[in-house]
């Protein structure tokens, strides 16, 4: 099971974006006065009580009627059903309870999902009575807060993450090397796990956005043991017309997050896309470990030179992640599939790789003897200690003079000549600088 993923539902303007940004720490959703001012879905890591979760801020309704309400909540409430673990019903205490509020109600109570709802805008203990109306909608205990005050959100994190305890444990999968499929839709995600298992375990259809939801395949080789993560295609914000589709791109986002190895598909005959760039530059932000394969290269006219073109042109693209590996394969013919595991091992166990810090502080010395620190602000920078602190990614700690020292170019001029004596092909890694007194 990935993090567990809690949308915020409810009628424009009652506070679901200023509720949203308080649980992300930032201000990523707009926040306005004016209704529907949310046009897209707009998602976030959380943390309460060791709990980490997705929240999805729901938007988009523009009102023109009743009637209009209604009906756009509803297809609203019946997505955040189809995609959530737990579901936040936010309603306004000062407006009062609404026709709009007892319709969504009822679809949510169908649903069966745990559903914690929110008595917003209740700003100081005068305005505690609102709350009791809201009874009447049947879905369990009204919790008063104030998004915009910041009141009343640890009572309401902690009805929240009770919800948390019958997820499924991650723990189960500790044996499996997880791989995340990610790309548009229809570039050969499902035929190739279908291929790797030998078996029609996903289906497989040339209609771009088959498969909705994260899908895991367990599958035993040579090369050990792997969960194997088909996702939704991700495709261009304009041509995601279907509401559950967009909830599929979060899914395929917190599918990254799940993952040890995220292998990035790619049609070879089309150039790589914004939408491509954008999902695996997540997971390059994240340090996993990564795989670029080129399906249906058994459909290109090529020579010799073609295969360094290709990986030239796509190379400047992704030129923030120079360390991943390229296949290129036929998931239809099986051209060179029987090395995807051999090189996903590879990549896995450069994500788990262990320096000793004497072995690490030795080629950090050298690195440093090559290329002196540039001067910042009048101060260099000095490096008095180094070593690391985790894997998946393998994390450096650098204990300096002042961080504030490091310049960008320096700092890549270290992982480069890292990963120069260490061979961390596959796979991000991760340098921390904190200041050490002398």
């Amino acid at each position: 099971m990935g993090k567990p993923i809690v949308a915020i539902v409810g009628r424009p303007n009652v506070g679901k974006s200023t509720l949203f940004n308080k649980l992300a720490g930032k201000r990523i959703s707009i926040v306005e006065d004016t209704p529907g001012v949310t046009r897209d879905r707009v998602y976030a890591q959380a943390e309460w009580l060791n709990y980490n979760f997705t929240i999805i801020d729901t938007g988009g309704i523009e009102p023109e009627n009743n009637d209009v309400i209604i009906s756009k909540m509803r297809r609203q409430a019946q997505v955040a059903i189809e995609t959530a673990s737990v579901i936040i019903f936010i309603v306004d205490g000062r407006e009062g309870l609404t026709a709009a509020d007892k319709e969504v109600a009822q679809m949510l109570r169908k649903s069966k999902k745990p559903i914690v709802l929110v008595v917003n805008k209740i700003d100081n203990t005068n305005q505690e009575n609102y709350i009791y109306e809201f009874y009447n909608l049947g879905i369990g205990e009204p919790i008063s807060i104030s998004a915009s005050q910041g009141l009343g959100l640890g009572d309401m994190l902690d009805k929240l993450v009770e919800n948390f305890k019958n997820e499924g444990n991650e723990d189960e999968d500790s044996e499996y090397i997880k791989i995340a499929f990610i790309g548009k839709p229809n570039v050969g995600k499902s035929s190739l796990i279908n291929k790797l298992i030998g078996e029609e375990r996903v289906i497989v259809s040339d209609i771009p956005g088959t498969t909705r939801d994260a899908i895991d395949s367990y599958l035993e080789t040579d090369e050990g043991k792997f969960l194997l993560i088909d996702t939704a295609g991700v495709r261009r914000k304009s041509k995601v017309k279907e509401e559950i589709e967009k909830y599929s791109v979060i899914r395929t986002y917190t599918a990254v997050e799940r993952a040890d190895v995220c292998m990035l598909m790619l049609d070879a005959a089309h150039d790589i896309s914004e939408q491509d760039e954008k999902i695996i530059g997540y997971a390059h932000e994240l340090n996993k470990a990564i795989i670029v394969v080129i399906n249906k290269w058994d459909l290109i006219d090529k020579d010799t030179k073609t295969a360094d073109r290709y990986r030239t042109s796509i190379g400047n693209s992704l030129s923030f992640m120079s360390y991943a590996p390229y296949l290129f394969i036929s998931a239809k013919t099986g051209q060179r599939v029987n090395r995807i595991f051999k090189v996903v091992r590879q990549c896995y166990d450069n994500y788990c790789k262990q320096i000793k810090t004497g072995i690490l502080n030795d080629i950090v010395g050298k690195i440093v003897m090559m290329k002196e620190p540039p001067v910042i602000g009048n101060k260099r920078l000095k490096i008095y200690y180094v070593t690391q602190i985790g894997i998946k990614p393998p994390t450096f700690v650098f204990f300096v003079n002042d961080p504030k020292c490091i310049h960008f170019s320096y700092r890549r001029y270290i992982e480069n000549q890292l990963r120069d004596s260490f061979d961390f092909t596959g796979t991000g890694i991760k340098l921390e600088f904190r200041e050490r007194k002398e």
